[in-house]
């Protein structure tokens, strides 16, 4: 009997590590996709010699939920940007989700623009603010991206490992949206893209 408690202690043990390496793994490749993804933006805010500057929170699966997608039916409005410029959206549905113990929501939303786009038709939108904004996170929030194909059964897998900053966060001169009120969290999400330091980049540029 204890044989058979210490060998399944053992291979619980064992579990648990495969399971963390291959999320780290899956994040580790994710991120290294998004890095290179800078060099090929023709509008790209960085440089290669960027690059390494990128800052992340360690991966974290306690980030990753399931949450519950409930479709919405609304009209289109217009989205504020940091420059000024109002984008059209309209907001396709709610993610409810439980993260350490405490129930959330964030609303899904739709560009207009992209859906008239037969490459883009699918994509969708969450652009979000925590508590960790203008300390450790870029002070205007971050976004994570996702298709309505991504949704299925009425459920979807939300990994806050993937929240990235917007172009704002490394140069002026672009429209990025506003996060919505709605999607204000009044947590730390201690997942995702950090603030970058603009410190590296103002040298190169002078």
């Amino acid at each position: 009997m204890k044989d058979t408690v210490n060998t399944l202690f053992l291979l619980l043990i064992v579990g648990s590590f495969a399971f963390a390496q291959s999320f780290r793994d899956e994040t580790d490749q994710y991120r290294e996709k998004y890095r290179k993804e800078f060099l090929h933006a023709s509008n790209s805010p960085l440089k290669e010699a960027d690059l390494p500057f990128l800052q992340f929170y360690d991966p974290d699966s306690t980030y990753r939920v399931t949450a519950r997608f409930e479709k919405s039916k609304s009209e289109s409005f217009e989205m504020p940007t940091y420059s000024g410029v109002k984008k059209t959206y309209v907001k396709y549905g709610t993610l409810k989700f439980r993260l350490n113990g405490r129930k959330h929501s964030l609303n899904v939303y739709r560009s207009l623009s992209l859906l008239a786009v037969a490459k883009y038709k699918d994509y969708l939108f969450i652009p979000f603010k925590d508590k960790t904004n203008g300390n450790v996170s870029y002070g205007g929030g971050r976004y994570l991206d996702l298709k309505t194909t991504d949704l299925k059964d009425n459920t979807y897998v939300l990994d806050f490992n993937k929240a990235y900053n917007p172009y704002c966060a490394y140069s002026d001169g672009y429209n990025c949206p506003i996060p919505p009120s709605a999607n204000h969290l009044a947590v730390e999400i201690h997942a995702g893209e950090k603030n970058f330091d603009k410190t590296h980049q103002e040298a190169r540029l002078r």
